[in-house]
């Protein structure tokens, strides 16, 4: 029985596949801020270079990956897909269990997938800096990764709750030469209407990007990168999954369900997207596929599908999405990088329609399966892809109890490497299992855009 099922760097990608084409729904129109109307190229030109903006509104089914940017995926790509023979055999499952390790890349972690071509596409345009907001410092990371190797600058505004409870991913940004700094910032006018309102606020991913959003918009030389949410981050991730169906043939198999975390829904969309285009054009017509995110931010299982901003100070265009309000200010939570009051519209699209499905988890039920993943499998994982795993031993054990035999598929996004404060506080009984807050929920909502 094989443990790791691997590509040739030759059978890297070509394509990035666009799940636009086979939606059985068509996406809700993005709806400018400033004109109430469907964006438009031109609305969305200041911050974002001309090419991403035809993959952001592409309904092409295959969009080319520049071999500039597949020469570089040679560094981490194609990533090991690993049948977990010692989970499976502790939990005593007649379940396959299967993990796509996204660990391997220099940050350590999925994002780079998209920063790179990101980076390479401001850099073809002329674009000297880049801002971007990050969580957990994952995505922070791989843009300061991405820019240094297009000699581009790069700020980041790092969540404030995980700025202070991870300290060495600014480190790492640092050491690929990008600025990252605590948010909300005096820097900006919309951080600095924060502070005057909250000076304690936590921070959060919307308060981030409006920050990072503002500094673009003002500055000629500087674009803004997203590493989730939109479109065309979505599309740049399924590398993994396109990867993934190809190590699946190898060994004959097939997922009957697939998990992933879920905060903006990037990494989850990459691994999934190309099996969901197999469910939605028939081909597969049974597989499951279930988002997994934190009961403190539940946004797919609790949230309101609706317009709304993708910021905290409505910068950002208007977006039909899952979501909590853009001024839902999530508990701090370790899983910072799930802390997002929205998710990508083709995922929320998806969900709506029941192609998938999504569950919700406290965080100590989420660390006692990463122990568990580690104490088996050997490799200690970020909090937010521990969501996933949580879910696996869960669906593994209902096998075990049904006497089911069942392919489990999950995206393992990244290590945990700069997490341990996050574990440390786990150990120490420390971490607390933040429910779900229906009033603050509801006071968000009711600030929602009006379409």
């Amino acid at each position: 029985m094989k443990t790791k099922i691997i590509l040739e760097e030759e059978e890297i990608p070509k394509e990035w596949y666009n799940i636009q084409a086979d939606l059985h729904t068509p996406l809700d129109p993005v709806i400018s801020s400033a004109t109430m109307k469907p964006a438009t190229p031109d609305d969305l030109k200041a911050i974002f270079p001309m090419e991403l903006i035809k993959q952001e509104m592409s309904r092409e089914r295959w969009i080319p990956i520049p071999e500039e940017v597949r020469d570089i995926y040679r560094l981490w790509r194609p990533t090991p897909l690993y049948r977990a023979h010692r989970l499976e055999e502790y939990l005593k499952t007649p379940a396959k269990i299967y993990y796509k390790w996204e660990g391997v890349s220099p940050p350590g972690s999925h994002k780079p997938n998209t920063a790179v071509p990101q980076a390479y596409y401001n850099k073809k345009e002329g674009i000297e800096r880049i801002s971007t907001e990050t969580g957990a410092g994952q995505w922070g990371s791989a843009l300061a990764f991405g820019t240094r190797l297009f000699d581009l600058d790069c700020t980041v505004y790092m969540v404030r709750a995980s700025y202070e409870q991870k300290p060495y991913r600014k480190s790492i940004m640092q050491a690929w030469g990008a600025e990252c700094l605590s948010s909300p910032t005096e820097r900006t006018n919309s951080g600095r209407a924060v502070l005057k309102k909250d000076p304690k606020t936590t921070g959060s991913l919307g308060i981030s990007i409006s920050e990072a959003v503002e500094d673009a918009a003002t500055h000629d030389n500087t674009n803004y990168a997203l590493g989730s949410v939109l479109n065309h981050v979505c599309m740049h991730q399924t590398v993994v999954g396109l990867e993934a169906e190809k190590q699946f043939e190898l060994v004959d198999d097939y997922p009957d369900v697939i998990f992933g975390c879920v905060g903006g829904g990037s990494n989850f969309s990459g691994a999934c997207f190309p099996f969901a285009g197999d469910k939605l054009r028939g081909e597969k017509p049974d597989v499951r596929i279930i988002s997994c995110e934190p009961m403190a931010c539940p946004t797919l299982t609790k949230g309101l599908y609706a317009y709304d901003f993708g910021d905290q100070a409505g910068l950002t265009p208007m977006m039909k999405m899952f979501t909590l309000g853009h001024d839902f200010v999530p508990a701090p939570i370790h899983a910072g990088g799930l802390r997002y009051h929205g998710d990508a519209p083709t995922l929320c699209n998806l969900t709506h329609d029941g192609v998938m499905d999504a569950v919700a988890y406290h965080q100590n039920e989420v660390f006692d399966a990463a122990i568990t993943f580690s104490k088996t499998e050997g490799i200690v994982v970020a909090p937010e892809a521990a969501h996933a795993i949580k879910a696996t031993i869960d669906e593994a054990l209902r096998c075990k109890k049904e006497g089911k035999e069942e392919t489990i598929f999950f995206n393992n996004s990244g290590h945990g490497n700069f997490d341990l404060s996050a574990y440390d506080a786990y150990f120490d009984g420390k971490l607390v299992d933040y429910e779900y807050p229906a009033e603050l929920v509801k006071q968000s909502l009711a600030g929602l855009p009006k379409i």
